[in-house]
This record gives structure tokens, C-alpha cells and sequence, in this order.
């Protein structure tokens, strides 16, 4: 809203409580019950002006609470940038895509290998192979089963033939590790958000 909009609309509410303000005089109510009455009639038309006013921002708002609610970054292009706010919890999420399948992503800086589910693994068709690998993790050490993904695709990012382990252990979470980041030509952390550059 520009200056304008808001000169307007602060002149109308002026106007609003103007005749408001005679209309109680009209009626000959004693003073004190009057100016309450008009004090509480300039604190709705406030909110409303202050609502009005903000609309935009508080459904900007709403948006990121029902994104986090879902569990879901809220994730910017800027060209071929790619910018993921951090959640609630203090990590970076982020929606992806695992050979053409939709998949929710932790982005771990400390997992040297992308690392999925085995309910993951067989959602996007994933075959794990060779003998179980025993990794250190942050909840401790898990055997994995080493495998590719034909594809893995972050935002506008994409990757071919990705190294990933599979593990029950995993649970629900799949993590985005290093060996994705590291294929990126920069990434960091700036403020609340995580910038990755292809």
C-alpha cells in the first residue's frame, strides 16, 4: 500500500470516528459513558485500520505458519539461486525430488552421504546392494546398504547418479548430505536461510 492509500484511508477513519463521536453527543449520554464508549469504538476502528493496513504481511504469515505446520521450508528461487528458509526447529528443510518421487529432505552439512529411508528407497525404486556398511551418524553408528538414484533434483537443482545409503534405522528421515552440497558451485548459510548456487 502506498502513501497515498494510507493518507486516504486515515483521513476516512478520522471522518468515521468524527461522526461516531457526534452521534453519541446527539443522544445526550452523560460524559464519562461517552468517552468509553467512544474510546472503545476508536480501538476497533484502529485494529481495523491496522489490520487493513497489514493485511498482506499477516497472509505472508499465515503462508509460512502453514508451511512450517506441514513441515515444509519455505524454499526462493532468485535465478538459478536457491534459497530455504529455516524452520521452526532450527534446521533446514527442504521438498525434493528422488527419481521423479516427492521426498522431504533434512539438510545435514555433517552427513558425508545423501542417506534415505528403505520405505523411501522403495517408494523411488531405489535397489540398495553389496554388503551392509556400518556409518557414524549423529545418533550414533547404523548399518546402511550402499546405492544410486537415477536422479535427485532440489528446487531448479539436479544431480545424476547419486551415491545414497539406505537404512530401516533412518525412520522417516531422509537427509541431504555432502556429497550433494559439495556438488554445488557455493553454498552457506545467510541469516535465516540456506543459499545453495548450482
Amino acid at each position: 500500500m502506498n502513501d497515498g492509500d494510507q493518507a486516504a484511508s486515515f483521513l476516512y477513519l478520522i471522518g468515521i470516528l468524527v461522526l461516531v463521536g457526534s452521534a453519541l453527543m446527539v443522544r445526550r449520554i452523560p460524559l464519562g459513558q461517552g468517552l468509553k464508549m467512544f474510546a472503545g469504538w476508536v480501538l476497533i476502528f484502529l485494529a481495523a485500520f491496522v489490520a487493513f493496513t497489514l493485511k498482506d504481511d499477516f497472509m505472508a504469515l499465515g503462508k509460512r505458519v502453514l508451511a512450517e505446520g506441514r513441515g515444509q521450508g519455505e524454499v526462493v528461487a532468485a535465478g538459478k539461486e536457491l534459497r530455504i528458509r529455516k524452520s521452526m526447529d532450527g534446521h533446514f528443510w527442504v521438498n525434493g525430488e528422488l527419481n521423479g518421487k516427492s521426498v522431504r529432505f533434512l539438510v545435514d552439512s555433517g552427513a558425508t552421504v545423501t542417506s534415505i529411508s528403505t520405505g523411501t528407497a522403495a517408494l523411488a525404486g531405489i535397489e540398495p546392494g553389496g554388503f551392509p556398511t556400518i556409518v557414524q551418524t549423529a545418533n550414533g553408528v547404523v548399518q546402511v546398504r550402499r546405492a544410486r538414484a537415477r536422479r535427485l533434483k532440489v528446487g531448479t537443482i539436479e544431480r545424476r547418479d547419486v551415491a545414497v545409503h539406505v537404512a530401516e534405522a533412518f525412520g522417516e528421515t531422509n537427509v541431504l548430505g555432502m556429497n550433494f552440497l559439495s556438488s554445488l558451485s557455493a553454498w552457506g548459510v545467510e541469516g535465516q536461510w540456506l543459499v545453495l548456487k548450482p
